[in-house]
């Protein structure tokens, strides 16, 4: 369990509820078409950013960042949904295993899904081939703002992942956002519970304001 009490939130949460949340104060924080290697995957931390081009003559490096991610953060790589070749494989997932990070976000693919999936190391990416990205890829910049399935990732924000997908959290709305998917938590809950002792599902959606708690407020 985090020490970071905003991460335990979030890790309470699906992503789904989160995703409500976002909806609600109009923060687009889902990223589409981004999904877990392994439907079991779950993760939640703060995000070490990277933005990834096509490699230079002589070619750059993919993965000597990977001793300076703090224990407990997410790995946040932007390879402009590259599909052709990947940018994650079997030994940083050994090291980031290792070393206790709580997961990888790549728009882009992965390879190696055995070793991720025997360790339970958390991996959500656009997909995965193993074809090399060495030669082919490399690392521009670390701690920068990058763009993941359509959604802004400032280093730092929260990043929560199951078998849904991933949403991303703004750090500067966090607590709001948090707030929020709670409070859709809360009402499914009692509409579930209301269900189970006999009343009709659209009365209990109507009692508990269901149709209106992913809308937008003002």
């Amino acid at each position: 369990m985090s020490d970071d009490p905003n991460i335990a939130r979030a890790a309470a949460l699906d992503t789904a509820t989160i995703s409500d949340g976002l909806d609600r104060l109009g923060i687009v924080g889902q990223c589409y078409r981004i999904a877990g290697r392994d439907p079991s995957f779950r993760m939640a931390g703060r995000a070490y950013t990277m933005r990834c081009g096509p490699a230079s003559t002589p070619p750059g490096t993919v993965g000597d960042y990977i001793d300076e991610v703090p224990p407990g953060y997410v790995v946040v790589i932007d390879n402009g949904g590259r599909e052709d070749a990947t940018i994650w494989g079997d030994i940083l997932t050994e090291i980031a295993h290792r070393r206790g990070l709580a997961g990888t976000l790549i728009d882009g693919i992965s390879r190696d899904v055995a070793l991720c999936r025997a360790l339970g190391y958390p991996v959500f990416s656009r997909g995965h081939w193993m074809r090399t990205g060495k030669d082919r890829v490399q690392v521009e910049e670390t701690g920068c703002v990058v763009e993941i399935g359509g959604a802004r990732v400032a280093h730092g924000d929260i990043v929560r992942g199951d078998a849904d997908g991933v949403v991303v959290i703004p750090a500067a709305h966090e607590a709001a956002v948090l707030d929020a998917a709670e409070d859709i938590q809360a009402a499914e809950d009692r509409i579930r519970e209301a269900c189970r002792s006999g009343m009709r599902l659209d009365e209990a959606r109507a009692q508990f304001k269901y149709h209106q708690l992913q809308t937008r407020q003002k």
